[in-house]
């Protein structure tokens, strides 16, 4: 059986996005286990000592019950290039803890930091990151991405990113790309669009 797994943001001694995990933990349990009663998140998060300074990763690994919880000191990896790279991995509406297809597609990065996937001529994430793309007016999303983050739900929510299908010979519209997760906050890692190959 799969396994899988929350990355929550932990900020001096603050946790990000609780909620949105929650409801992405609900998920994996209605398509897997539906006749059990999720895990709690906040239930499990109020059981530990929590690190009171710096940033941190939380990281739940789980199935029908929890089997990892940890605390990792976070440092986010520079990511100046993509390489676009085909795929034919699914999306998934939960966060699987095998990556052996993000591992694969990532080591086809060649000269580049990271992978940006396209499937069916749509562009979808990079190895880690849901993505934006600016068009001098908006920022989008592409509509089907192959993980549905947190940070994602959140800023469609907050109406920041308009979802839409993005069509790799559409790539020369678009000024810049954002890259994010339930780590990194939108904005903090954009890239000129010819940074992308």
């Amino acid at each position: 059986m799969c396994r899988f797994v929350e990355s929550i943001k932990l900020k001096d001694g603050v946790f990000y996005r609780l909620k949105l995990h929650q409801e992405r933990v609900n998920k994996a349990f209605a398509a897997h286990y539906p006749a059990e009663e999720p895990i709690s998140i906040f239930e499990n998060l109020n059981q530990l000592i929590v690190p009171q300074d710096g940033i941190y990763k939380c990281r739940m690994v789980y199935d029908e019950d929890v089997q990892l919880l940890e605390f990792v000191p976070y440092e986010r990896r520079e990511i100046n290039s993509l390489k676009l790279v085909e795929t034919n991995m699914e999306s998934y509406a939960y966060k699987l803890e095998d990556r052996t297809g993000f591992n694969a597609a990532f080591a086809l990065r060649g000269f580049c930091d990271d992978v940006l996937l396209v499937k069916n001529g749509l562009l979808t994430d990079t190895s880690y990151c849901n993505i934006a793309l600016y068009d001098g007016e908006n920022w989008f999303t592409p509509g089907i991405p192959l993980l549905y983050g947190v940070n994602r739900a959140d800023l469609l929510s907050q109406e920041k990113l308009i979802e839409k299908d993005i069509a790799v010979s559409e790539l020369k519209n678009y000024q810049k790309i954002a890259l994010f997760n339930a780590m990194i906050e939108f904005g903090e890692m954009v890239l000129d669009i010819d940074k992308v190959f």
